[in-house]
């Protein structure tokens, strides 16, 4: 999932009061939080918020984050890494032609009624449609007709899934798909329930109002921009093995200084992502640093529209050569977080291949450069692009980190191949609306595996995956990604992706920089269980525990 813009980049998110916009509406959770004032309270504090809580639609890290608490797919990323679990199915069949799910009698709403099959069928439909313009579409794929659909080819009733009856769902595979059962615990997969949906849709998923939730949390309170709280939900059909009452979310804050002093305060038990600037007094806090490989790849992405400079390829390998003679020294002075991990490749180093690692499979021979090359590129690229390169539009967050980053490539970019770099740092939401229209010819990005397979990352720049921001195209591409798809011949499947990941990376489609590492500082004294994973909702409290 992109992450932080990337953004999972890792993955959380906001609380608190709302605005409630004339009359909530008929099908609104007809309970009252029974839980905040109990004492069993997670408190986090975040850089940015959920861009938008509509599972058909959320394409962040934040969302996503906040969506694994509240909603439960057929499937659930288990504790252990590279777990799934039963969700609100209970067990399952699957093959290559497809699969079947069984539902759980006891899997309940937040407002009482029954989580069905039809539930899924019409979330699903919803987020192949193209009038709903999910960036997600792509990831129904494996479902016979979900790209003829998405391409307005075919109705939404004509996707590959069904209900014979209320329990029981049905899947029809467009080809066999060896990673479903991961599929199925993604948020694009959650249920919606139409009756709920279909009383204001234009506004689903925006407050507490229009959200309904099937999982271990409900939401209770969301001031945007500000805070966000979620309670226990007492209709989750496994509430007694949940041990929090509450994760609050009182503080959200692009500041990474301000985020520690917070934890500093004892008012947050967790902070994520500590970056140069708060590093070494974290170390000194009563709190536990920790780092983790959060399985995102953090690179630069061109665009490839028409009459965008960075559509040129002397101009993109002028920028690779300069970025990796400096590399190194901008993980350690930039970045500056132990044991993070350079990245010459998109796909990373821990992800499996057929025998062993897929790097170790199939490596990639990465092109060395002197600064000679990278002023040869760049005199081609003038000489192609008239005489002359226009300033080139940087886009990237507004973090502390991302700060530091945009001002090192602007200098670096300067001095080493006379190219003037503009920086344009925006928050969350203003930047996805930007890489949306295409406004950048270079975006500061990366992206977090949403399975456990090398595909996850191949496929963000395939021709029809709405995350191709820079609107890369290549017809090879398509085909190697198409080809890995069409077989659950493992050998052959990592082959094309292989492949698939050489052409985007010879075409310089991204640069990768570093595979993320991240660092956080939680009080382990107080706040047990969190889980932390590559694949999945990360942080996940689901398993957590307070103690006084």
């Amino acid at each position: 999932m992109i992450t932080e813009v990337i953004s999972r980049g890792i993955n959380i998110i906001a609380r608190v009061v709302i605005l409630l916009l004339a009359v909530v509406p008929a099908f609104a959770p007809a309970f009252a939080p029974a839980f905040a004032n109990d004492h069993a309270v997670a408190r986090l504090a975040l850089q940015n918020e959920p861009t938008q809580l509509n599972s058909t639609r959320a394409s962040d890290s934040q969302s996503f984050f906040i969506l694994a608490h509240l909603f439960e797919g057929l499937t659930r990323n288990g504790p252990k890494t590279g777990e799934i679990i039963p969700g609100i199915a209970e067990k399952w069949e699957i093959n290559d032609a497809g699969a079947t799910f069984h539902l759980r009698k006891n899997a309940l709403w937040s407002d009482g009624k029954p989580v069905t099959a039809a539930d899924f069928v019409f979330a699903w439909r919803l987020v192949v449609d193209p009038r709903n313009a999910s960036e997600y579409a792509f990831i129904m794929y494996p479902i016979k007709n979900a790209r003829l659909i998405h391409d307005g080819k075919l109705s939404a009733q004509e996707l590959g899934v069904s209900a014979p009856d209320s329990r029981t769902l049905k899947v029809v595979f467009e080809k066999p798909c060896a990673y479903f059962l991961y599929l199925t615990a993604f948020g694009s997969y959650y249920p919606v329930r139409e009756d709920f949906y279909r009383a204001n849709p234009s506004v689903y998923g925006t407050d507490v109002a229009h959200l309904l939730s099937d999982g271990p949390f409900v939401l209770s309170t969301w001031e945007h921009g500000r805070s966000l709280l979620m309670d226990k939900n007492p209709k989750y059909w496994n509430v007694s093995n949940i041990k929090l009452d509450a994760i609050d979310i009182p503080y959200i804050t692009p500041d990474n200084s301000a985020l520690f002093q917070l934890f500093q305060e004892g008012k947050t038990d967790l902070v994520e992502r500590l970056g140069k600037s708060v590093f070494s007094q974290a170390l000194k806090a009563k709190g536990s640093v920790q780092t983790f490989v959060d399985g995102s790849v953090w690179f630069l992405e061109f665009n490839f529209r028409k009459g965008r400079p960075t559509s040129n390829l002397n101009l993109r390998l002028a920028i690779r050569a300069a970025v990796s003679l400096v590399q190194k020294t901008f993980i350690s002075k930039v970045v500056d977080v132990p044991e993070t991990i350079m990245a010459q490749t998109l796909i990373p180093d821990w992800m499996p291949g057929v025998k062993h690692h897929f790097r170790e499979d199939y490596p990639y021979a990465v092109p060395q450069y002197t600064l000679v090359d990278a002023k040869r590129f760049v005199a081609a690229a003038q000489k192609e692009l008239g005489g002359k390169i226009p300033p080139l539009v940087l886009l990237t967050s507004n973090t502390t980190y991302s700060s530091r980053e945009a001002d090192y490539f602007k200098s670096l970019l300067a001095n080493d191949l006379g190219i003037d770099l503009r920086i344009e740092q925006q928050s969350q939401k203003s930047m996805r609306a930007r890489m949306e229209l295409g406004e950048f010819d270079i975006l500061s990005t990366g992206w977090a595996p949403d399975y456990d397979d090398p595909m996850t990352f191949v496929d963000l720049m395939a021709s029809w995956n709405e995350n191709n921001r820079g609107h890369f195209s290549d017809v090879n591409l398509d085909w190697l990604i198409l080809e890995a798809q069409g077989t659950v011949d493992q050998a052959k499947r990592m082959k094309a992706m292989a492949d698939a990941e050489r052409l985007i990376l010879d075409q310089v489609a991204v640069i990768p920089i570093y595979q993320r590492v991240v660092a956080y500082v939680v009080n382990d004294k107080k706040l047990k269980g969190v889980v932390r994973r590559s694949v999945g909702s990360d942080p996940d409290l689901i398993w957590a525990t307070v103690s006084p």
